[in-house]
């Protein structure tokens, strides 16, 4: 049975700490017999995904940041020479560059389980707008990761999106000057990008922290989208979801694996393979796979009245990450559970489809089909918060609820011991 913690050190040098510093405690009560729903299922284990990559990044960012040369002269020729000089420098590198893409498809999944679930709903607001905080933070640091090995794509990668802030009325240009360190992107820009890439991932850190912390206040949510109200609706953390979050992590790692070991470059862009060069521009102009769908949403927003497409690209691509912190008050049903909403399940798809379907017309070349698919799917977009959500609380009729977690669990059991029972039985014949 879960609860409070009951950790007493053996030793007499544990307690002597433990009554000055209860780590043991904290821990033994955060991740040992903390109650957890009993019905969570894997979608709840990339919490656990996305902490191993952090570290992994951090670690494997450290490494390579003891080689690297942040110097628009040196930078392109010292992340070659961490590649064939450096000590299992490839691997770091190779570790380092696809697990941005792993981060990033293990975030992607989080929050769709959480916006399918509802975990964004009381009592968990804090909670979800921290783990948006964390999503900003990430690309953020991804963007001017993908600066620093200093090829084609990323010095006009960073030449295209720093420019963006030129949009901006009054303090635009004022902002780019001083991400660029200069009149252009240069020599400056990357001593300021590598300086924040490498202090990001510790914020990111100490976020996820407050994010755990907000965690651990009212409990995790779970597929039912009811509260636990007994001690038959929770197991302790460990070993129940211990064992499961590492057989998680363990399967995610071999997946990670494979793409380090047999495809390392297959998220890489070809320009990138050659030095940076102010005077030749790439034929495209293309992101990280995880950044098209907004790239998209930049280059398909029109003028919007008196706002000039440029800037109004900007605001849409900020709004489009924005929204999610609002989602706790644009939804407005009582029904926490995506599982009991089959209006909102219908709609759900039609978003992820929309999204997909943005990061596809954000990787093609801009012509007249890609702007109009890629303004009726941002329509699509943006109406699914805006319109979609708050509409569906008033209008859906949702399925019964469990009364409790036990009851979710149990019925579903029960269901299928009777089914069993009924076909084992003998048929009799007239």
């Amino acid at each position: 049975m879960s609860g409070p913690s009951t950790y007493v050190p053996k030793s007499a040098i544990g307690k002597w700490f433990e009554q000055r510093l209860p780590i043991g405690g904290l821990i033994h009560s955060s991740f040992v017999v903390f109650p957890n729903p009993r019905n969570l299922n894997y979608f709840w284990t990339f919490g656990a995904i996305l902490a191993f990559m952090l570290v992994a990044q951090i670690a494997t960012g450290v490494a390579l940041a003891m080689h690297y040369i942040p110097d628009a002269r040196f930078a392109f020729n010292s992340v070659e020479n961490i590649m064939r000089d450096v000590n299992y420098g490839w691997l770091l590198r190779y570790l380092h560059a696809n697990g941005a893409t792993m981060f990033f498809l293990a975030v992607y999944i989080h929050m769709l389980r959480g916006l399918y679930y509802g975990s964004y709903k009381a009592p968990r607001e804090v909670l979800w707008i921290l783990g948006v905080i964390i999503f900003l933070l990430m690309m953020a640091t991804a963007f001017m990761g993908y600066v620093l090995p200093w090829g084609q794509m990323s010095f006009w990668g960073a030449t295209v999106i720093t420019n963006l802030f030129s949009a901006i009325p009054l303090v635009g240009n004022f902002i780019t000057t001083w991400l660029w360190g200069g009149f252009s992107v240069g020599d400056p820009t990357l001593n300021r990008f590598f300086a924040l890439h490498y202090l990001l991932p510790f914020m990111i850190a100490g976020v996820v922290i407050l994010h755990i912390w907000a965690l651990h206040v009212p409990g995790s949510n779970n597929p039912a989208g009811v509260e636990p109200k007994t001690s038959k609706d929770t197991l302790p953390f460990h070993p129940y979801f211990t064992i499961k979050d590492t057989f998680a992590v363990v399967c995610f790692a071999i997946f990670f694996a494979w793409f380090v070991f047999f495809v390392p470059n297959y998220f890489g862009h070809a320009d990138n393979y050659n030095p940076a060069n102010p005077l030749v521009t790439p034929q495209e102009i293309v992101p990280e796979w995880y950044f098209l769908p907004y790239y998209a949403i930049l280059r398909s927003t029109p003028n919007i009245l008196f706002i000039p497409a440029k800037l109004a690209g900007v605001l849409a691509m900020f709004g489009s990450i924005a929204v999610f912190a609002f989602l706790p008050w644009l939804d407005t049903s009582k029904v926490r559970s995506g599982s009991y909403r089959p209006v909102f399940r219908v709609f759900f798809w039609v978003f992820v489809l929309c999204g997909i379907g943005l990061g596809y017309i954000g990787s093609q070349p801009v012509t007249e089909g890609t702007i109009l698919a890629g303004r009726i799917l941002l329509l699509g977009y943006f109406a699914f918060f805006l319109i979609v959500l708050p509409l569906l609380g008033l209008l859906e009729t949702p399925l019964q609820v469990p009364a409790s977690i036990a009851d979710a669990v149990l019925g579903a059991h029960g269901s299928t011991a009777m089914l069993k029972g009924a076909s084992a039985e003998p048929s009799v014949k007239g």
